[in-house]
């Protein structure tokens, strides 16, 4: 078992079967020494959408509930990184997370939400998981999802 696997495991986090892509891209790309993974929903352990992930925060979720959407997504990316990579120690550091909060207008505390996801990142990777990061708000997302986050890990060999 990997560090960063038996680290999910302290944590009482199961990675699930890494999302299948919803159009015509690929979920994950290596390039050089870098790992990039497209933008993952806040999708659950069993693969679908919570009723309280859906919507826009400022509105029909919370913040909160937002930042624990966000934390999905989180664990999502993990799971694509392991797909791609086999091994999750092969992830010498995650370099950029970019948040994309599915907001009303007047919605200002988009950092908080996204704060659910790069603490997800820290908690699994340590000072590995720490990084670079961008935050927007957006009038809509995929399935109505709360939350989309996007990745770029540099990889070992």
């Amino acid at each position: 078992m990997s560090q960063i696997d038996a680290r999910l495991k302290e944590l009482g986090i199961v990675l699930p079967v890494a999302a299948a892509p919803l159009a015509n891209y690929v979920p994950a790309a290596i390039t050089g020494n870098l790992l990039i993974i497209s933008g993952q929903l806040c999708l659950g352990a069993d693969g679908k959408l919570a009723d309280q992930h859906k919507g826009k925060l400022g509105a029909t979720v919370s913040p909160e509930e937002g930042k624990a959407a966000a934390r999905n997504c989180a664990i999502n990316l993990l799971a694509q990184a392991k797909a791609a990579l086999g091994n999750l120690d092969r992830i010498a550091r995650c370099v950029r997370l970019g948040g994309f909060i599915n907001a009303t207008p007047d919605f200002a505390a988009l950092a908080g939400v996204m704060n659910g996801a790069s603490d997800l990142m820290v908690e699994a990777l340590g000072d590995k998981g720490r990084h670079a990061r961008s935050t927007i708000g957006v009038a809509e997302l995929p399935l109505d999802a709360a939350v989309e986050v996007e990745a770029m890990f540099e990889i070992e060999a």
